[in-house]
C-alpha cells in the first residue's frame, strides 16, 4: 500500500466469544495490522475468542482486546463485522453491538461486514436503502429490512452518508479487503 498510509487508522472488529468464521476475522485483522493500522477485537467477554472454520471445525483461538461494553466507537475509523452463523446470530442480539453499529452509521464512518455479519446490521436498522451482499441465506432478511441484495463478491454502497462494504463468504476476502483498504486510505504527502 505505497500510495496510502493506514498506520494512522484504528479499526474495530466486533465478535462473540464462540463461532466467528476464522478467516473472516483473522485475514482482515492480520492484513490491516501488517500495514500498521491499530486493530482492536472486541468480544462479549474478556475470555478467549474461539473461531470456527466452515461453522464446524475448530479454528484459531484469539484473545480479545476489550469487551463490547467497553468500546468507545468514536475512537475508531472503521467497523469490521465478520461472519460465522453462530457469531452473527448471537451478536445481533447484543444491545452493545447494536449501539456500536448505530454509532458508526450515525456518524458517517464505514462499516465492513462479510458473510452472516450483515445480520447485525439488519438488527440495527442499518440496511434500509443500502445495496449489499451477504451469505445467500440472508437475502430475504436483508430485503425485508429494506436493503437491495446482490449476489456479487463485494458491494460498496456510499449512499445515506456512510460507506457499507459487504461480501458473501471467505472466498471473497481479496476484494473485501481491497475495499476496506480503499475506505481507510489516508492520502500520502503528494495527495494520492
Amino acid at each position: 500500500m505505497t500510495e496510502h498510509d493506514v498506520s494512522r487508522r484504528k479499526v474495530l472488529a466486533i465478535v462473540t466469544n464462540y463461532g466467528v468464521e476464522q478467516d473472516e476475522l483473522v485475514v482482515p485483522v492480520d492484513h490491516l495490522r501488517g500495514w500498521g493500522a491499530q486493530v482492536d477485537v472486541a468480544a462479549m467477554t474478556k475470555g478467549p475468542v474461539e473461531t470456527l472454520v466452515g461453522d464446524r471445525e475448530p479454528g484459531r483461538t484469539l484473545d480479545p482486546d476489550l469487551t463490547l461494553d467497553d468500546v468507545d466507537p468514536a475512537t475508531y475509523d472503521l467497523l469490521l463485522v465478520p461472519g460465522g452463523t453462530l457469531n452473527a446470530d448471537t451478536l445481533r442480539t447484543q444491545s452493545s453491538a447494536d449501539r456500536i453499529v448505530r454509532a458508526f452509521t450515525g456518524s458517517g464512518r464505514p462499516v465492513a461486514a462479510i458473510c452472516h455479519g450483515p445480520w447485525v446490521l439488519v438488527e440495527a436498522g442499518a440496511v434500509a436503502g443500502k445495496r449489499l451482499t451477504s451469505y445467500a441465506s440472508l437475502q430475504t432478511d436483508i430485503r425485508n429490512a429494506g436493503g437491495d441484495w446482490a449476489d456479487l463478491p463485494v458491494v460498496t454502497d456510499d449512499s445515506g452518508g456512510w460507506t457499507l462494504i459487504t461480501s458473501r463468504n471467505p472466498g471473497d476476502l481479496e476484494p473485501f479487503i481491497r475495499e476496506i483498504d480503499t475506505a481507510l486510505a489516508v492520502p500520502g504527502p503528494s495527495g494520492t
